[in-house]
């Protein structure tokens, strides 16, 4: 038998509704395309042209330094630098002869935007430019890139080489969940210390002017080609949101990029759910009970003039059988707008309870009985 916890609260914070409609006129750009994306609701805030297939240019290395960091957090191999791997354009200036490791790759290609750090890491892992490219377009797939075809991991110019503005956000904000990723990408600058020549040590600054212009800027990254024009992909971060910011051909993409953080951080915020929860019965355990908690991790987003109708109701069981894990879920938290169910957040238990295995007695077992009734 279960019965129903239930509690409705009036929420004072706000979070994004994928129902509410927002367009592009909201936010003036120069950008040919761009969009503004939420990560926790995995929703559109802003955009423009945001499914138009373009060229990308270097923000390909986003792509590029995830599959290299990937690669490095199993086997981080040393990378001698060789002929073939030379590339044209942006470099972390690698010198035929010279080793480095694969993360360290990572590292040029996010700072310095190094092509060659980018042909290095694609032909050590893959073998070939062309079968590195392969493995960039399976990524893509998996991460639901429906607009992208890869030809170049340093992200120049070729006729199959596209993206839009909409699957670019969909990389960055999967990106991000690469520990590594996320913390190379937030870095004012970086240092390299080479394997070969022993003790040689260059630190390289990042291109992500944001860092230093906006507060909440967590990462990012630039391109340019000539054909594709200025092209940024960055995130920033707010009280429990993150948002992620893409434009293509832009040429005034800092400022834009600004505006746009400073729209979506002003019209909505993340809800920080607050409610008094129940201790948990626990049936068979070698404890009675456990304490729960609201899932931290988790935030839902709302337009904040939508904030006074916002509801909340708690679904819990009458009590949970042992074994149990701290962190498992117990329940969760409903929330309604307009008496439409809009999101939920996860409550979970404190406590790590065995199952008590000792032979139980007639008054234990009772005790478990009126427990559960």
């Amino acid at each position: 038998m279960r019965r129903l916890l239930s509690s409705v609260v009036a929420i004072c914070f706000a979070f994004v509704s994928l129902t509410i409609p927002v367009c592009a006129d909201d936010v003036l750009t120069g950008a040919h395309a761009f969009e503004l994306y939420c990560v926790e609701n995995e929703s559109v805030l802003l955009s423009d042209n945001a499914d138009q297939k373009l060229p990308m240019a270097s923000t390909t290395k986003i792509m590029t330094a995830l599959i290299t960091l990937e690669c490095a957090a199993k086997d981080n191999k040393i990378v001698e630098f060789t002929d073939e791997m030379t590339a044209e354009g942006s470099s972390m200036y690698l010198k035929v002869g010279e080793k480095v490791t694969l993360y360290d790759l990572a590292v040029g290609m996010m700072m310095q935007s190094g092509n060659d750090a980018a042909n290095a890491a694609a032909i050590a892992i893959a073998g070939s430019i062309d079968a590195f490219a392969d493995k960039m377009n399976e990524k893509a797939a998996e991460i639901g890139m429906t607009n992208t075809h890869f030809v170049t991991p340093s992200g120049l110019d070729d006729d199959a080489h596209y993206s839009t503005a909409r699957d670019m956000a969909l990389l960055m904000a999967y990106a991000l969940q690469n520990e590594d990723f996320a913390f190379i990408t937030s870095q004012t600058e970086m240092s390299v210390d080479f394997i070969e020549p022993s003790g040689k040590r260059v630190t390289y600054p990042n291109h992500n002017k944001l860092l230093r212009l906006y507060e909440g800027c967590i990462g990012g990254k630039t391109g340019y080609t000539d054909t594709a024009g200025r092209c940024l992909v960055s995130a920033a971060k707010s009280d429990g949101m993150t948002l992620i910011a893409v434009t293509m051909d832009d040429h005034d993409d800092w400022d834009d990029h600004i505006a746009l953080y400073d729209w979506g951080f002003a019209h909505y915020a993340a809800l920080h759910p607050q409610m008094d929860l129940p201790e948990m019965t626990v049936v068979g355990g070698v404890s009675d009970s456990t304490p729960l908690h609201i899932d931290s991790s988790k935030s839902l987003i709302l337009p904040k003039e939508q904030t006074e109708e916002v509801q909340a109701r708690l679904y819990l069981p009458s009590f949970a059988y042992a074994p149990i894990e701290s962190g498992e879920e117990a329940g969760k938290i409903v929330y309604t707008l307009d008496g439409e169910a809009f999101g939920t957040i996860p409550v979970l238990y404190d406590d790590t309870i065995e199952y008590d295995s000792h032979p139980r007695t007639f008054w234990e077992w009772l005790k478990d009985f009126l427990k559960i009734r």
